[in-house]
């Protein structure tokens, strides 16, 4: 049962101010929490910090994560928690949501990886996978109860992709996506457009907005992929996602992405473009077991190190700004080694592409910086951050908080609750309207994680942070 608390913030989080920016600067943030649960610590010049922190302190502004329907398979791995799993990405949404970043929420329609090659319907459904109108209602019905469920916690994503790189179709039988090349456009749309459905009659039901994009491996591939996606009704979109990596989809170039976009931007006005996957190594050493998965390097972009996995990313990003693109997310830049395995082998395949060393620090002149970059042709549209003046930190003992109310009137006594990531309160204060602009609010000793301090002002919400803490 979802306790008072934690739908109380998580509705508050959803009328937070976020920063709306003219272009995202996002993160797939989807192995995070199996990463600390595998005993990862995240450090940012050898502190200790919250990787969610982290990203937003660096101008993240998206955080994208992937949802499968039901991981069974993690249960033979490592303790057997799942994860991309409803219960696990909710508690992701909102942490990015606590950091004041949207989401994206990544439907895989999947039990495990959906990519071009693998498409295979959920186990669930396999009994209606050759029974189009009952398999339409099945995907209908899921998306449309995920993102209803989201929203009666506040934690509604500001935009989800149908399908994770969906270049042979979605919701496959077993059979058929082992047989190879398979794309029935006349199924394949009439599924897109029913998942389409769920989305906008859950905006219609609730008054929220959310975009939809279509996600395409491969730059090359759009211009037909997308051909077929209108020409066959499936239109009903806002936001087309491509995945780029040098290794995999060279040698289409930099350049040749960005005349991809501006073509894209024109063929289809109204429709935003992005890349929504990315990574380019910093080395091509590893850390553990398990094979990595990217091995080539540009060029023009040698020798492999932190420097030039930033200016990739800067020269990328830069080309997708002036061809009128809408945002860069970076796949999996926090996925370090660890002693948890994988269904290939121990550790992380992507540790030498994330945007941390083998000591978990942050890199210095690494990828993360891209984020953060001065772009020529990019107009920054912010909107005022009415929380900017409302901070959260502990003394050094870890047994009270400060919080810092500059800029936040009120007119009734405050509250001040201490949440978990389940949503439990650990600590509670009342304070006195007359208090001064710092407060200090006393807790307990508590375990290493993420908590969330929320204000009330009588019983009306006011504000929310997160912070780490535990020793």
């Amino acid at each position: 049962m979802i306790s008072k608390s934690i739908i109380a913030f998580a509705l508050y989080l959803n009328v937070l101010a976020i920063i709306a920016q003219s272009f995202y600067f996002g993160a797939d943030l989807s192995y995070v929490n199996e990463m600390e649960d595998c005993g990862v610590v995240y450090k940012e010049q050898s502190q200790v910090k919250d990787v969610y922190e982290i990203f937003a302190d660096h101008n993240c502004n998206l955080v994208r994560l992937r949802l499968w329907h039901t991981p069974s398979w993690y249960d033979a791995l490592n303790s057997g928690q799942r994860y991309s799993n409803y219960a696990e990405v909710r508690k992701s949404i909102l942490r990015a949501k606590a950091e004041g970043m949207n989401v994206l929420l990544d439907f895989h329609l999947s039990d495990n990886w959906a990519d071009p090659s693998h498409q295979v319907v959920p186990a669930a459904w396999l009994g209606v996978v050759d029974n189009l109108p009952r398999l339409k209602d099945s995907v209908y019905n899921y998306i449309s109860k995920t993102l209803l469920d989201l929203n009666n916690e506040g934690l509604m994503p500001e935009m989800v992709q149908i399908g994770n790189e969906t270049n042979k179709g979605i919701l496959l039988s077993p059979s058929v996506d082992a047989a190879g090349w398979s794309l029935d456009w006349n199924r394949n749309s009439q599924l897109f457009n029913r998942a389409i459905e769920a989305v906008r009659d859950v905006e219609n039901a609730t008054g929220k907005s959310v975009q939809v994009a279509l996600h395409i491996a491969g730059p090359s591939n759009a211009g037909w992929l997308m051909d077929g996606f209108w020409a066959n009704g499936v239109t009903d979109f806002d936001v087309i996602g491509l995945s780029y990596y040098w290794a995999w989809h060279k040698p289409t170039s930099i350049a040749d992405v960005g005349n991809i976009v501006s073509e894209l931007r024109q063929d289809y006005p109204g429709k935003e473009v992005m890349i929504f996957e990315t990574g380019y190594p910093w080395t091509l050493q590893w850390n553990d077991n398990a094979s990595n998965i990217i091995n080539e390097i540009h060029p023009s972009y040698a020798p492999v190190s932190p420097q030039n996995q930033r200016k990739w990313l800067i020269d990328m990003t830069q080309e997708v700004i002036n061809k009128g693109g809408k945002g860069v997310i970076y796949w999996e830049p926090a996925w370090l080694s660890s002693t948890c395995w994988t269904q290939w082998g121990q550790g992380s395949h992507q540790e030498h592409a994330t945007f941390f060393d083998f000591q978990n620090n942050l890199l210095l002149s690494g990828g993360m910086d891209f984020m953060a970059h001065s772009y020529e042709n990019l107009v920054s549209a912010q909107e005022p951050d009415q929380i900017a003046g409302f901070k959260v930190w502990p003394d050094s003992g870890q047994r009270s908080l400060t919080v810092q109310l500059d800029g936040i009137a009120l007119a009734k006594d405050l509250l001040v609750k201490l949440l978990n990531r389940d949503g439990a309160v650990v600590a509670s204060q009342k304070f006195e309207q007359t208090l001064g602009s710092e407060l200090q609010f006393q807790i307990p000793v508590l375990p290493v994680g993420l908590y969330y301090c929320v204000l009330y002002e009588g019983n009306l919400f006011k504000a929310a942070r997160g912070v780490a803490l535990g020793k």
